[in-house]
């Protein structure tokens, strides 16, 4: 069996489960304490969970709230970051339910992405505002940890799952879904997968060093890649399914960092 390589640290790690649609609590842990935190830059969306997932701490915190009530626009996405450093997360994972642009990427397809395309806008999306912190740039050629990319990989692998090792992803604006029009002018930039939530996170957990990856679920097909109009019904029935598999893809993630 291939061994899951592990982001190494100079601390225990702490793993970090932002959930999405559909992942408003975790199943899995066992639960020893929920932390109700407070930021310089406002709560977190929800409070925090921590627990023991297959002899790994972790950490679980629901990006729209629970119940789940905030949209992708009014996410306090840099609160949601800076309260899981402050509690010492050493690396974050998303969980993400987004739409399929890519032939490949139908309903209930898992696909761990390599890049992001950011189309929002209005959102307070750095630490380095010159307020917060002082004016300072990133690189963000690699928008997500590679390392913890193939851990997830080979996570899925474990789980018995198939997963698709690519995906670019765009970030609209929401909460509504895209047009037909606009899902051609993703796909003629090169998306693969669309979703609402994967910017600012990621340029977030880089701001503050902390290895993200995303586990997208895609729950329908986008705009104009299917013959009928995208109902949550069909959304729910593929969610329902999915999330147990992204849960059985964290579980073995997890189970490995304990391991290591």
């Amino acid at each position: 069996m291939q061994d899951i390589p592990v982001v190494t640290s100079p601390m225990q790690p702490l793993i970090a489960i932002i959930g999405g649609t559909g992942l408003t609590e975790l199943e899995g842990p066992e639960l020893t304490q929920t932390h109700d935190i407070n930021t310089a830059l406002g709560k977190p969306s929800s409070l925090i969970q921590e627990g023991t997932w297959n002899g790994q701490r972790v950490l679980f915190l629901a990006r729209h709230g629970h119940p789940h009530a905030v949209p992708p626009h009014k996410v306090n996405y840099r609160a949601n970051i800076l309260a899981l450093q402050q509690l010492g997360a050493t690396h974050i994972v998303a969980v993400n339910a987004v739409g399929g642009i890519h032939s490949e990427m139908v309903s209930g397809r898992i696909a761990v992405p390599h890049q992001i395309v950011d189309y929002t806008y209005g959102r307070e999306n750095t630490f380095f505002d010159g307020d917060f912190r002082p004016l300072d740039h990133i690189d963000l050629t690699h928008p997500y940890d590679e390392t913890l990319r193939q851990a997830l990989m080979v996570a899925g692998k474990q789980a018995g799952l198939s997963v698709s090792d690519f995906g670019v992803y765009a970030a609209t604006q929401g909460p509504r879904l895209e047009t037909i029009a606009e899902i051609v002018r993703l796909e003629r930039d090169g998306c693969d997968l669309v979703g609402m939530t994967g910017m600012p996170e990621a340029a977030l957990a880089r701001e503050l060093n902390i290895p993200y990856a995303s586990i997208c679920l895609v729950v329908n097909p986008a705009a104009g890649k299917s013959d009928g109009e995208i109902t949550m019904d069909e959304i729910r029935a593929v969610i329902g399914t999915g999330m147990g598999q992204v849960r059985d893809m964290l579980g073995a993630l997890l189970e490995k960092f304990a391991q290591s």
